[in-house]
């Protein structure tokens, strides 16, 4: 079997360990060992010390590379990422009806296809409000003129 096989099968293990324990940068080591296993298509007369050297340099230039420029891209929060398992905290800015009124600082809203608890000033049922913030499940809300 030639030896560039090799440095493919060894990039397939390496990516199946990734598979089964993400986040330990196997994938990218497996890229390398890919690399050079094409390099070695290319070039088959390589020593092994410089396959060894080439696939040093390549998993830490993919190591790298993934972490000086791709990892920031996939770390930015997204608008609705950040808050994506706090459902409360996804309505804030955003306005609703009051179904019942706010008395002594609590009420109910019509948000979507529920009604949510309220906290503000005393309103009318009717009243528009908009959400300012969040408190646990009671949405803090205040009045929209």
């Amino acid at each position: 079997m030639a030896l560039h096989y090799w440095w493919w099968i060894l990039a397939l293990l390496l990516i199946a360990v990734e598979v089964v324990l993400p986040g330990y940068f196997m994938l990218w080591i497996g890229i390398a060992a890919g690399v050079t296993g094409l390099v070695l298509l290319v070039v088959p007369g390589m020593s092994v010390i410089s396959q060894s050297l080439l696939f040093a340099v390549l998993a830490f230039l993919s190591c790298a590379a993934y972490w000086y420029l791709l990892r920031p891209k996939l770390m930015r929060n997204e608008p609705g990422d950040a808050r994506l398992n706090r459902r409360g905290e996804q309505k804030i800015g955003q306005r609703y009806v009051l179904v019942e009124p706010i008395v002594n600082g609590r009420g109910k809203a019509q948000v979507d296809d529920g009604q949510w608890l309220v906290s503000g000033p005393d309103l009318p049922v009717g009243s528009m409000v908009e959400v300012v913030g969040v408190d646990g499940t009671t949405l803090l809300v205040r009045a929209v003129e």
